[in-house]
């Protein structure tokens, strides 16, 4: 046989052993190293504990963490349905059950230990609670998109609230200390008047505190359209912008159509997160897309998240990595019922977990997300998902597929 034709013979029978056992012994390694990391997550199902005293959660609408990695969350009792608190009829109906207190933290074990929360001296409680923060100096910061004092306005679906019906309740935010003090309100009920009002807001979102400033961001929010930002000891105003940084124009846009490009916030403007970089992320929620500011409010960059969503839209929350380059962003979906994982430099979604349901790793409207210093995620669920949970930090690993699913424990 010629020399030729037992070289091509050899390699023809070197390639076919090579495919019957799967291809040659790193091609799996290097198809591995060419995908993108991203950090993999599993639900704890046992977490937090049970609540004492026959309390029940009603929708959850605010997390955070502290600096000593307690996990505070405040939720609307008003939104548990009659028969869901039959002991507090009058006279009681049964033993169980009663709202908790709208402000409650956990600490790593899932043992509650801090609740507090409602109507005081000396300031205005919201009628419908939205977003917590807890600031580096230890102070809880807390927001609302109520209409009114009443249970009706207060238990207002948020399509209803951005449409503009009925009187706008909550036009401040309110700070306290961890044990419940009072210590200062931003703003007066009944009296927000647009998004160039710089005394009161308008159904604020959320709020957070750069600690490099001290100054006090609002997400502001259901009744207005801008990223306000104020001195968060005085109250004295900063400055304030809309999308891609113009000034807000409170004009109705209407119902989202995908493939737009508007150039206002579509309420809910409904979250907001501060880089080490100094970056400021904003959740446009029924545009679907998170924007990307320098503090100063110059925009920077943007992405649409699940473009063709409608109704509620995709970008309820977001939140930052705790690794040092702070390398990712997660994206709360209450719509499509997961999270997103992005490249915070190019704002490319990576991957995505979770799925609708009602079992542990499941969402029904996931709301609000945060992270501890150990890199594990919370998640909050409004309507009636009425839980916090949270999803422990497992390391980066390649992404596999586009939608991991559940993010159920292995074992």
């Amino acid at each position: 046989m010629p020399n030729l034709m037992r070289a091509a013979l050899a390699a023809t029978t070197i390639l076919t052993l090579l495919v019957a056992c799967g291809g040659p012994p790193n091609a799996e390694l290097a198809s591995e190293e060419a995908r993108p990391l991203a950090p993999r997550f599993e639900v704890d199902p046992l977490w937090p504990k049970p609540l004492p005293n026959h309390w029940l959660l009603g929708t959850v609408i605010g997390v955070d963490v502290d600096a000593e990695d307690n996990v505070w969350i405040v939720h609307r009792g008003s939104s548990l349905e009659p028969k869901e608190v039959y002991a507090t009829w009058d006279p009681p109906a049964s033993k169980c059950c009663f709202p908790a207190p709208p402000v409650l933290a956990f600490n790593q074990e899932g043992e509650l230990i801090e609740h507090w929360g409602g109507q005081g001296a000396g300031f205005d409680w919201p009628a419908s609670n939205h977003g917590i923060d807890l600031d580096h100096k230890g102070n809880v910061w807390i927001g609302g998109n109520g209409r009114g004092a009443s249970r009706e306005a207060a238990a207002l679906p948020h399509h209803e609230d951005a449409m503009g019906k009925g009187r706008v309740h909550d036009s401040m935010v309110l700070k306290f200390t961890k044990t419940g003090e009072f210590l200062m309100q931003l703003g007066k009920p009944f009296m927000g008047e647009g998004s160039h009002d710089l005394n009161n807001f308008k159904l604020p979102a959320k709020t957070l505190v750069d600690p490099a400033t001290n100054e006090l961001y609002v997400a502001d929010g259901y009744g207005n359209r801008r990223v306000i930002v104020l001195d968060a000891d005085s109250g004295e105003y900063k400055r304030h912008w809309g999308a891609y940084g113009n000034e807000p124009d409170d004009t109705q846009l209407g119902p989202y159509k995908p493939g737009e490009k508007p150039d206002q916030f579509r309420t809910p403007v409904h979250g907001v997160a501060l880089s080490n970089d100094g970056h400021v992320y904003v959740c446009d929620r029924t545009n679907n897309r998170i924007q990307a500011f320098t503090i100063a409010g110059e925009f920077v960059s943007e992405t649409w998240i699940e473009p063709d969503t409608l109704g509620d839209g995709s970008t309820f929350d977001v939140a930052i990595s705790r690794d040092p380059e702070q390398k990712y962003l997660y994206i709360a979906d209450g719509s499509n019922q997961r999270i997103h994982i992005l490249d915070r430099a190019s704002l490319e979604v990576l991957t995505s977990f979770g799925d609708g349901g009602r079992q542990p790793g499941q969402f029904y409207a996931v709301h609000s997300i945060a992270t501890d210093s150990k890199g594990n995620l919370y998640t909050t669920e409004t309507y009636h998902g009425r839980r916090v949970q949270r999803f422990l930090y497992k390391g980066l690993a390649p992404v596999e597929k586009q939608d991991q699913g559940v993010a159920w424990p292995d074992s």
